[in-house]
């Protein structure tokens, strides 16, 4: 992953969508024009459909973090490793099985939520 921040959240209102596999937290707008800075390989800047398959707006909590590596909290909610940003707490949605797939191909870890 990449040490440049992610983008930060141009509004906080209703149209903020979370990432199913990571938890970054951007409006739909920026997700379809830069897609996600940690699941890059969703490529959802090219296909625009991705953004409402691989985000939720049905998420709870936020929290920004500067520095993932170092932060206790980023550690414990397994965000440790992703770029700088703002995440949600949790989403209660799982990640499609076709996303599911395309993790698994990149070699890349997907942790569904705990309660559906």
């Amino acid at each position: 992953m990449a040490n440049a921040p992610a983008q930060i959240p141009t509004s906080f209102g209703h149209e903020l969508r979370a990432c199913l596999r990571c938890r970054l937290v951007k409006t739909y707008d920026q997700f379809r024009e830069s897609g996600c800075e940690n699941c890059q390989f969703f490529k959802m800047e090219e296909d625009h459909e991705r953004v409402v398959d691989c985000t939720t707006p049905n998420f709870n909590g936020i929290i920004s973090v500067m520095d993932p590596s170092r932060s206790w909290a980023a550690r414990w909610l397994r965000i440790g490793k992703f770029v700088p940003g703002v995440y949600t707490l949790a989403v209660s949605e799982a990640l499609p099985e076709e996303m599911q797939a395309i993790c698994e191909d990149e070699r890349v870890q997907y942790i569904p939520p705990k309660r559906l």
